[in-house]
């Protein structure tokens, strides 16, 4: 493969590399979201623990004979999950919940794969010159950034495997989205500084303020995960009102002691919270995006803000059929992807944005 370089300037640091990379990392980013919608399936399926070992290597492989099923399905029987949830479970049930976690462990090596090859490649450009140290740089920090994911990945699936869990710990899923997501933001934030194209001009104000929207995207999209861990999405399927009251009581949403438990394991406390940082979201959407229409009217930043806000809209809209039709399948994996196309979108524009 031949490499025809371009360099691009930015802030005295000299990015060159070769012109196919920014469509890698393009496919890298639309791989990550693909990957946590796999996770969020899994998760929803109550699979993430059929596989009760990790196995880097030799896990790839699925069980090919009866009496390797066997095998797989008497490790998940020790389990806590099974012996308190799926008691006498059959074969084929064991087999469609194990399928999805190894699918989405595939999904994962199959695009470690994606990265490791043209990564490689990139590697000899750099020792030939055509490749700067600065790319590289980035291209470790992502490396490094994957190992940390499946790390973490393992963390969680054995914190469900220890007796009395039947499910894994929401905090450590939370951590697994937060790492996934801080992934797409290096990806995108790569992006932008391997771009030919201008920056986006808007005032000082306006920047400061584009810089913070994908911090909150972020804050919200953790306070879902911990939603999701801890099946609090299923505690109220009424909106705005919860059991009657837009805040609940003081004795329903501090329920544990020490009181900071409450908002990680309490599911009163983190539904509210979740409800309430999406208002914020939704406020700050409107905010910025009338805010640059109205002093940059009909210029790519006012598009872009735009283009935030009808995402912004639909994700509120999506997240309250969810709730109100008791977290169907479809509607919650929807709702978990637009939010990982919001933080992209966040994120990009945040990244374009000059004073």
């Amino acid at each position: 493969m031949q490499m025809q370089p371009f360099v691009e300037t930015d802030q005295m640091n000299q990015f060159q590399a070769p012109g196919w990379m920014r469509y890698w990392l393009w496919l890298l980013v639309g791989l990550v979201i693909v990957m946590v919608a796999l996770g969020g399936a899994t998760r929803l399926t109550g699979s993430g623990l059929s596989m009760t070992e990790w196995r880097p290597l030799t896990g790839a492989i699925p069980p090919l004979s009866d009496a390797a099923w066997l095998v797989e399905f008497d490790k998940y029987q020790h389990s806590s999950q099974y012996e308190v949830l799926n008691y006498g479970m059959s074969m084929d049930e064991f087999k469609s919940i194990y399928w999805w976690e190894w699918s989405h462990r595939q999904f994962g090596r199959a695009t470690g794969l994606v990265f490791l090859v043209p990564f490689l490649l990139l590697v000899r450009g750099w020792r030939r010159g055509t490749v700067s140290r600065a790319v590289m740089g980035w291209l470790l920090g992502i490396c490094m950034l994957g190992g940390l994911q499946a790390a973490v990945g393992w963390i969680m699936v054995a914190s469900g495997l220890r007796p009395g869990m039947v499910a894994v710990a929401p905090v450590k899923l939370m951590l697994h989205l937060l790492v996934a997501a801080c992934i797409l933001a290096a990806l995108v934030r790569f992006l932008a500084k391997l771009s030919s194209s201008d920056p986006i001009r808007l005032a000082p104000g306006l920047v400061f303020w584009s810089k913070w929207i994908p911090v909150v995207f972020l804050v919200q999209m953790a306070l879902g995960a911990l939603v999701a861990g801890s099946k609090a999405g299923f505690a109220y399927n009424t909106w705005p009102l919860m059991s009657g009251r837009f805040i609940p009581s003081f004795g329903d949403l501090f329920v544990f002691s020490p009181w900071y438990e409450n908002f990680f394991a309490n599911a009163t406390m983190v539904q509210f919270q979740h409800r309430m940082v999406a208002y914020v979201v939704a406020v700050l959407a409107v905010f910025y995006a009338v805010t640059v229409w109205r002093s940059h009217p009909r210029t790519r930043g006012a598009r872009h803000a735009l283009v935030l806000l009808v995402l912004v809209g639909m994700q509120v809209l999506l997240g309250i059929v969810t709730l109100l039709s008791h977290v169907p399948l479809w509607a919650a994996l929807a709702h978990q992807v637009l939010a990982m196309v919001i933080f992209v979108a966040g994120c990009h524009h945040a990244s374009r944005v000059r004073a």
